[in-house]
């Protein structure tokens, strides 16, 4: 079955974008390549769902192990449930997507992308993007797209364009950008500390490359004869919208306007209201238009409520610069911070809050053996900091089922990851394997950040040595019109009834970590630099008030924490360590009471609450690693005594045999008229046979130094 194809080349890499082959029965399918990766996806529309007020948009992100010619780990020895990478990638389909679908819709989407084959040098995750908006082009369903991604790599002074995986690790930004015609829609960005104005021009840079496959998406549809179908205004009935202003605008701004009230307050005052119209309406004639509306909709009054406050909310902060709390525009809210808040059975804990937003985060450091392996496509096959992020019901006043994380308990448990993991010791000389815990206590706004901030404060709690502390802010946008606001530090009904919700993360030096999200189809890269420049004041702000509680990371480790030692041997000595069926290894753990992890790179690491354990355990894989010559003087205890002769520990771990012959000038009848078990005696090591045995003698060496002890 043949396709149709649109290529785009940049940078030396081409995009490929079939058509017209694969899964016929879908609304609309893609097949997605670039070198040896190849991603489907495909998009369907069914019947709207009746009784709802919100879009059944459902995006997936699907790994097959044979892409990258594996099969699954797992009992089953087939896939199960999604990887967390697989999530955060059916996350950053979601994210550009979910806006430029009308306000109106309410029929059932589904977006599938399957990777069906990977290139190392190629991530999936962009191409499945710009899948995504082509796919649904193709189904003929309203929406504001052409939409598409790229990802940007610096890589010294230079920009890389979709860079592979090697050169992401070698990157100091990881940024990936979505747009639309009409600017970008999303952001997601990892970075080492990078200034302001270097982020920006990545993003500019990333833009002018979305602009690139917007224009292949459009050239496919054309050659298709395929005609875009735009999302239409739909004309909504006024009825019950001019009702509620004429009855409560006065009531509901009066609430938005008393700046001193807790959200509590405010949410019961505002729900007083409501219930006081519903009143009204209940009073009205069977036959009157409004009670019509609201007695064959049950939503229909929540709904036209909720657009009145925020038609008020958004009026108020556009003509009066005033919010609901009343806080300026760049005003961040009262902050505390404080570390230690659990006992040091816990390594490290940090509670921060943020006006009504609470956050506790707990820091255990762990054992290179607590590394999380990955069973993915990713070429990273382990984890050695994992963020943990849990937003239990209690944390907004609710009740609900707790169940396994959700998407976006995974999603900002990554983002908090991703702040922190530049500012991270080296594993070389802090070896640890950490694992942060973020407990939502409360929300109000960005609990994202209050991660953050948080798991900052636990780790320096816990002493490990940060690079430098890393704090958080969410920045928030109304549009109306050609009037832009940005507004610092956003609390919860400025994200849920706000246009932006911009959240940038990083040290006094730079940025380590951003995410935008839009709920409109697009900003201008001018706005975008706008909201990252006014993040910067508010985290330095917020930065310092966190040092109050804790100015640099603690002097020792908590004495609960194990104790590392890391040093290099080298691996083709391995196996001497180990021993035949692990029985060597085994024996040092046992005698020292410790725990030895051993990479395939000669990395040993010895964890111990007993640093004198640690350093016996040391002493001995360092004496069985060590390479002995002929000649050298060493001093040992006899360990054993056979008729043919006596073994002394020349080394920790490390034996060699002295032949009868070899324990006197003169002859000897018995070993035991010479040496016993337990005698210290000086030797010389006078051969090393072909199969590495080490012979010793007593022979001449009286008045010789032995050598160091290791």
């Amino acid at each position: 079955m043949q396709g149709q194809t649109q290529s785009i080349s940049f940078d030396g890499r081409e995009i490929r974008l079939t058509t017209g082959r694969y899964a016929p029965q879908a609304g609309g399918s893609v097949l997605v390549e670039c070198g040896d990766t190849s991603i489907l996806v495909t998009a369907t529309r069914s019947k709207p769902r009746e009784g709802i007020d919100f879009l059944p948009l459902t995006c997936d992100y699907e790994e097959r192990l044979y892409a990258a010619g594996r099969i699954p780990g797992s009992f089953m020895r087939r896939e199960s449930r999604p990887p967390e990478r697989a999530t955060l990638i059916a996350r950053l389909i979601d994210r550009p997507m979910r806006p430029l679908f009308p306000g109106w819709m309410r029929d059932d989407l589904q977006i599938v992308a399957t990777c069906l084959s990977l290139d190392e040098r190629v991530p999936p995750d962009v191409l499945a993007v710009t899948g995504a908006s082509l796919a649904t082009l193709l189904a003929r369903i309203p929406f504001a797209g052409p939409m598409a991604a790229v990802r940007v790599a610096l890589l010294g002074d230079d920009f890389v364009l979709n860079p592979s995986y090697r050169e992401i690790e070698r990157s100091d930004l990881d940024l990936v950008v979505a747009g639309t015609p009409d600017g970008v829609v999303m952001v997601e960005a990892g970075a080492s500390q990078l200034p302001e104005q270097d982020v920006i021009e990545a993003i500019d840079f990333g833009y002018e490359a979305v602009g690139e496959l917007i224009k292949a998406q459009q050239a496919l549809l054309k050659e298709l004869g395929i005609e875009q179908v735009k999302p239409e205004a739909k004309e909504e009935d006024a009825t019950l919208p001019t009702f509620l202003e004429k009855e409560c605008s006065k009531a509901i701004g009066a609430v938005l306007k008393q700046f001193s009230q807790t959200k509590p307050e405010r949410d019961d005052k505002l729900d007083a209201i409501r219930a006081e119209v519903a009143e009204k309406i209940a009073g009205l004639k069977d036959t009157d238009p409004v009670k019509v509306l609201v007695s064959g909709s049950g939503k229909a009054l929540p709904t036209s409520f909720k657009g009145l406050t925020k038609k008020l909310m958004r009026q108020q902060i556009v003509k009066d610069g005033k919010r609901v709390d009343g806080r300026n525009l760049d005003e961040v809210r009262p902050i505390s911070s404080a570390v230690g808040v659990l006992p040091r059975r816990v390594h490290g804990s940090g509670l921060f809050q943020r006006g009504l937003t609470q956050v506790l985060s707990t820091a255990t450091l762990g054992t290179p053996s607590d590394a999380q392996e990955m069973d993915d496509l990713n070429p990273a096959n382990e984890k050695t900091y994992l963020h943990h992020y849990n937003f239990p019901p209690y944390s907004v006043g609710e009740t609900r089922p707790m169940r396994s994380p959700g998407r976006r308990e995974i999603g900002h448990g990554a983002l908090a990851e991703r702040a922190l993991i530049p500012v991270l010791p080296p594993k070389e000389s802090f070896p640890y394997v950490l694992r942060v815990v973020s407990e939502v206590l409360s929300s109000n706004g960005s609990t994202s950040m209050g991660s953050v901030c948080g798991s900052t404060l636990a780790l320096m709690d816990a002493g490990v040595p940060l690079k430098a502390p890393v704090s958080g802010a969410a920045m928030g946008l109304i549009k109306e019109g050609k009037e832009v606001r940005i507004l610092t530090d956003i609390q919860g009904i400025e994200d849920f009834l706000g246009d932006m919700d911009f959240k940038v993360a990083g040290t006094e030096k730079g940025i380590t970590a951003l995410q935008m999200d839009m709920k409109i189809t697009g900003l201008p890269i001018t706005t975008v630099a706008e909201a990252i420049n006014q993040a910067r004041p508010a985290r330095l702000h917020i930065l310092e008030k966190m040092l109050e509680a804790i100015d640099k990371p603690r002097d020792t480790l908590s004495p609960h924490a194990p104790r590392l030692l890391s040093f290099r041997i080298d691996p083709e000595l391995i196996g001497t360590v180990i021993g035949p069926g692990g029985r060597t290894i085994k024996g040092i753990t046992e005698r020292t009471n410790t725990k030895i992890d051993i990479e395939d790179g000669g990395i040993v690491t010895i964890a111990s609450h007993d640093g004198a354990a640690a350093e016996e355990a040391q002493r001995i894989i360092e004496g069985l690693t060590r390479r002995v010559s002929e000649g050298e003087v060493f001093c040992g205890a006899v360990t054993r005594v056979i008729p043919i002769g006596a073994f002394v520990e020349i080394l920790p771990g490390k034996e060699g045999m002295i032949h009868i012959s070899q324990l006197s000038e003169a002859r000897v009848e018995k070993v035991e008229d010479v040496v016993n078990v337990g005698d210290q005696v000086t030797v010389r090591v006078r051969e090393i046979d072909n199969r590495g045995r080490i012979n010793l003698t007593l022979r001449g060496v009286a008045q010789q130094e032995p050598a160091p002890a290791v």
